[in-house]
């Protein structure tokens, strides 16, 4: 059996962590059922194996904190996507769905103590999941970083989820800086459940309904087949804001009176459909373990998805594009606009086959893992409109015109794999001391797929122009990794362990990691704990090899085409733009914990990450305005009006606090109540030192940098997030209440006024579910999330108290050109003139859905 390093557990019981040695998770058959934990059932221990490759440990002896979720847990947010269950169990875990972001909307960003997607490594069953094939480079969170699509994974497939806060390259290579999820499978030999949910939101859109089957299969005595189906249907939930006239004349230069008013007059939202698009996925994953002996077994698992996400881009209204070219409103009809789909397709898949066995006193495990992520962007509803005019033209000077714009358009995508072998070996040299070592060979490929022709020709498809043919590529890298190293327990209060290792890619370079360990028991109820270690984030082929050209909206200035090159193009070359290097990391974690008695626990942990060199997609750099400057020729030659690119532009320091406390077996209603606090406060998220500008940028007098950049990475995030949770077990019942406060984000949209910041308020978000036994093997669940139907609320404020600041937001000035005061002004630029008053144009720090009902039914066999 393989083993590995021990990390101390926190249970999750109603949304906050109970450092305490709860009992195992309930196997799938009693995944629906409440339970009454009795002490004896509160005083077994969980083993977990998240962390290292040295013995395995329990909650009491090991020193670093996890977070561990159980389906029941999961099942109770009434989510059905994993990473938003995630969001509402684990404190340092944050998500959000941004309102409209193109292919933004196939994988949310999610991220562990406010370090982006691509420092959190994702395992299945200890083994690395692949990365998805999408790299954010929209303004919203995540920006320049790609992360696995843990919403893949169908959620009762999950027997548990161990959330390891602390840096684990030591143990597993690049991505782990801010931590680790692992998800462990169901292997439950016999048995299962059929789930049927269905959901809505208190506008009556936003309909969900889903149905999951889970079954295990005995191999004679000798092994399990374990296998999950899961079909699920999202639809749209609109969320369209009331458009400011004033605005829309100011930013598409039209006449108020004439054109822009009385178009929304008859559609107040401008004919926008943004919110939270529709969704279907239908998703299959099995695992399994034969023992042919007993010092032999093989094992496998496999998971595959297949996602659709159907969106919209803004509306093109009459007086921002005049015509369609009579290709897409009927014949002898008024010509109202048009509103151009983007529809995202997902392919998603992972497996591994791998034999564990014993040889004398080593016990060792042997690994292949593949997996894959593909995505494919369609466009419908649209035109080309440099085609069209081209056509136009041509007749004008009577000539022979080419062929007429499509209306729908297949723009491309792009595709991830990787092939990982891993090896792992580990022996109890003697009963305080224990070893292990073990490589890992990994192969990835990135490929951008061009789109057709007319997706991309000519400015390309209205909304979201392909990927260019010059742009398509493939591109491969191999590494090589080994580690070693030990645990001591120096004295039976007193655990050492030690991790080192060395990795050799084939693009860029070498790193050489590290991690101590330690935990001392001061006594039965006082654990101190700590680690410190080194660690490294090779950059992703996508961040190396991507290039793009892409509409965003451009405060101010409606939607504008933007370009991104690679750092191996002519145009990174002429700038002076370095090629990528490995991000560095220093991690220091400092914990206590307090067991007062068998059902109270208390844990409080420090964590300090020293991030160096790090990747970053850079703001858009503009013309200066000087035809002679050699910027300004290359960004002309490119045909784009600015230019973005990934650089090691920066270091970072981030710390913070976790603390949990939670009580349980408290009698109440003829029952038995916990109670849990959980929650993560942010000390320090900040840039440190000076931005690393190219030369020729900094010559320019630009920077790579700005506010909304900065903003994106330090303060977008809630400063601090705490939930409370209550859960009570009565008769065939269990009633659970949680509160999950969000703190505070301050964020600086492009095109907002130096002197302010767009500061998004404290909000508290209660949610409540009641499951029901209906008999010993049928369940059934209620919940009600948001039941308050709080929003994110925001305002605009001075930077650092700045009078002008003040005198912009104060001012009743009105301006004779647009009409509006510098206030209106302001908030129309970081709205787009109201199109997203909940959240902004780039998110917020929690849904902008407001409330909503899911019931389930779980029948059990």
């Amino acid at each position: 059996m393989k083993k590995t390093f021990p990390i101390a557990v926190m249970l999750l019981s109603t949304g906050a962590a109970v450092a305490q040695s709860p009992a195992p998770p309930q196997p799938a058959a009693d995944a629906g059922a409440p339970a009454t934990p009795g002490t004896e059932e509160i005083q077994k221990v969980v083993i977990v194996s998240t962390g290292s490759r040295g013995s395995q440990r329990t909650v009491v002896d090991a020193p670093v904190p996890v977070d561990i979720i159980n389906t029941k847990d999961l099942n109770k947010t009434g989510q059905i996507s994993l990473d938003k269950a995630l969001g509402m169990r684990v404190p340092s875990f944050n998500t959000v769905q941004t309102p409209v972001n193109d292919a933004t909307s196939l994988l949310d960003p999610y991220e562990i103590r406010n370090m982006g997607p691509s420092r959190s490594l994702i395992l299945i069953n200890g083994k690395r999941k692949n990365s998805s094939a999408l790299i954010y480079t929209q303004t919203s969170p995540g920006r320049g970083e790609s992360g696995s699509d843990i919403s893949a994974i169908p959620q009762d497939a999950i027997k548990r989820i161990e959330v390891l806060r602390d840096g684990a390259s030591a143990q597993y290579g690049s991505d782990a800086i801010s931590g680790v999820v692992n998800i462990i499978l169901k292997d439950n030999p016999e048995g299962g459940s059929l789930t049927a949910r269905a959901g809505i939101t208190h506008e009556g859109d936003g309909k969900m309904g889903a149905l999951s089957l889970n079954h295990g299969i005995r191999l004679s005595d000798k092994g399990f087949v374990n296998y999950t189906i899961d079909i699920s249907k999202v639809g749209l939930a609109e969320r369209s804001g009331i458009v400011d006239g004033r605005g829309e004349a100011a930013d598409f230069g039209a006449d108020l009176k004439k054109d822009v008013q009385p178009f929304l007059d008859k559609y107040p939202t401008a004919g926008n459909i943004n919110g939270s698009p529709k969704t279907r996925a239908n998703k299959f994953l099995v695992n399994s373990r034969l023992d042919i002996t007993d010092a032999f077994s093989v094992y496998g698992n496999a998971a595959y998805v297949k996602k659709q996400v159907d969106s919209y881009a803004n509306y093109r209204t009459p007086y921002w594009r005049e015509t369609d070219y009579g290709l897409l409103h009927a014949q002898g009809t008024p010509y109202v606009g048009y509103v151009p789909d983007f529809i995202g397709k997902l392919d998603d898949y992972n497996a591994t086959l791998g034999a564990k066995f014993t040889v004398g006193d080593w016990n060792g495990d042997v690994s292949l893992t593949i997996g894959g992520n593909k995505q494919a962007y369609e466009v419908h509803n649209s035109i080309n409109r440099g085609i069209e005019k081209a056509r136009l033209e041509a007749i004008a000077a009577g000539k022979t015109p080419g062929p007429r714009s499509p209306t729908d358009f297949e723009a491309g995508g792009t595709r991830f794999r990787h092939t990982v072998v891993n090896a792992d070996i580990s022996k109890q040299v003697s009963e305080s001391v224990n070893v292990y070592a073990g490589t890992e060979l990994r192969k990835e490929k990135y490929d951008v797929i061009a789109g057709e022709y007319a997706s991309y020709a000519e400015g390309g498809a209205d909304s979201y122009a392909g990927n260019l043919p010059e742009n398509a590529l493939s591109a491969d890298r191999k590494n090589y990794g080994v580690y070693g190293g030990s645990m001591f327990d120096i004295t039976k209060q007193w655990l050492i362990d030690l991790t080192g290792r060395y990795e050799k890619y084939s693009d860029f370079g070498n790193a050489t990691v590290g991690k101590l360990s330690t935990r001392y028991k001061v006594s039965d109820m006082v654990t101190l704990r700590g680690s410190l270690s080194s660690g490294f984030r090779a950059p992703s082929l996508h961040q190396i090899y991507t290039q793009k050209k892409q509409y965003a909206f451009v405060a101010g200035s409606g939607i504008q085409v933007s370009g991104l090159t690679n750092n191996l193009s002519p145009e990174a070359r002429a700038l002076s733009v370095p090629q990528l290097k490995a991000e560095k990391s220093r991690n220091v974690t400092l914990g206590l914990g307090l067991t007062p008695d068998t059902n109270t626990s208390i844990t409080l942990d420090y964590y300090h990450i020293s991030l160096k060199d790090r990747i970053i997609l850079g703001k858009e750099i503009k013309p200066t305005g000087d035809p002679t400057q050699e910027l300004d020729k290359i960004l002309a030659a490119g045909g784009v009006v600015s230019l973005s690119f990934f650089a090691n532009a920066l270091d970072s320091q981030t710390s913070g606090i976790d603390y949990v406390v939670s009580r349980r077996n408290i009698p109440a209603f003829d029952g038995k109540l916990a109670v849990n606090l959980s929650g993560n406060y942010t000390l320090k998220n900040e840039r440190d030192g000076e931005i690393n500008n190219p030369p020729a940028i900094a010559a320019a007098r630009q920077s790579v940098l700005d506010a909304t950049q900065e903003a994106l990475m330090f303060t977008s995030r809630p400063k601090h997030k705490t939930v409370l949770g209550l859960d009570l077990d009565y008769s065939k019942m269990n009633f659970s209440l949680n509160n999950t406060l969000y703190g505070p984000t301050q964020f600086r949209n492009a095109g907002l006024d130096d002197n302010l910041a767009v500061k998004f308020k404290t909000r508290a978000v209660t949610d409540f579910a009641l499951n029901y036994q209906l008999t010993n093997n049928t369940t059934l669940s209620f919940n009600i999330n948001n039941m308050f139907d709080v929003l994110p609320k925001w305002d605009l404020k001075p930077v650092n108290n700045t009078a002008k600041g003040s005198e912009i937001l104060s001012s009743t000035t009105v301006d004779p050109k647009t009409g509006m005061t510098p206030r209106e002004t302001q908030v129309n630029l970081i709205t787009f003139n109201g199109r997203y008053p909940i959240v902004t144009y780039d998110g917020s720090h929690f849904s902008q859905l407001g409330r909503a009902y899911n019931m389930s039914l779980n029948v059990r066999f």
